[in-house]
């Protein structure tokens, strides 16, 4: 057997399991929905690292424990919406020479200005509580600031790219 074939063969329109047979279609539906809750656990974990330097602050507002899940849940809840954008964002995006942006661009631009303000919020929390650092409340605000506005761009760029619809094809 070729190996073209062996490939064609394992790319073809429905897998078998057992003797259950799964539609390709249900599977990559399951992968994803894998994927997006991987995603999920990734913002959960960096929101602990976030809560955890919050809460290690004493004397201020964030000294009981819902600060951390209030922050793994928001974590959560932007990665699953706003990293992984709908493969509809990729399909309607056309690329074009012109200078206009449509919501798609736009969406993604926003995720990814999200995904990299969270994670340096993230990794700043993790250095922070490895290295026992005290560092100024100033310090630590911001690193909640880019937490919080890294989140809140994903989940504004997952909420645009999920209702965004491409103009119709004008002939």
């Amino acid at each position: 057997m070729k190996i073209s074939n062996a490939i064609s063969s394992a790319l073809s329109v429905t897998g078998y399991v057992g003797n259950l047979r799964i539609a390709r279609s249900d599977l990559i539906k399951a992968a994803h929905l894998l994927e997006r809750i991987g995603l999920a656990a990734i913002g959960a974990s960096c929101g602990l690292y976030v809560g955890a330097t919050l809460l290690r602050q004493r004397g201020g507002l964030f000294e009981g424990g819902w600060i951390v899940l209030l922050m793994m849940l928001y974590g959560a809840l932007s990665c699953y919406v706003g990293i992984d954008l709908s493969c509809n964002v990729a399909r309607k995006s056309v690329p074009s020479i012109s200078e206009e942006w449509n919501g798609s661009e736009v969406a993604e631009i926003m995720s990814a200005a999200g995904t990299f303000g969270a994670a340096i919020a993230a990794t700043l929390s993790v250095s922070i509580l490895v290295l026992d650092q005290n560092l100024p409340n100033g310090l630590i605000g911001f690193v909640a600031g880019s937490w919080v506005v890294g989140s809140s761009l994903q989940v504004a760029a997952g909420t645009m790219a999920r209702t965004y619809e491409a103009p119709m094809d004008k002939e």
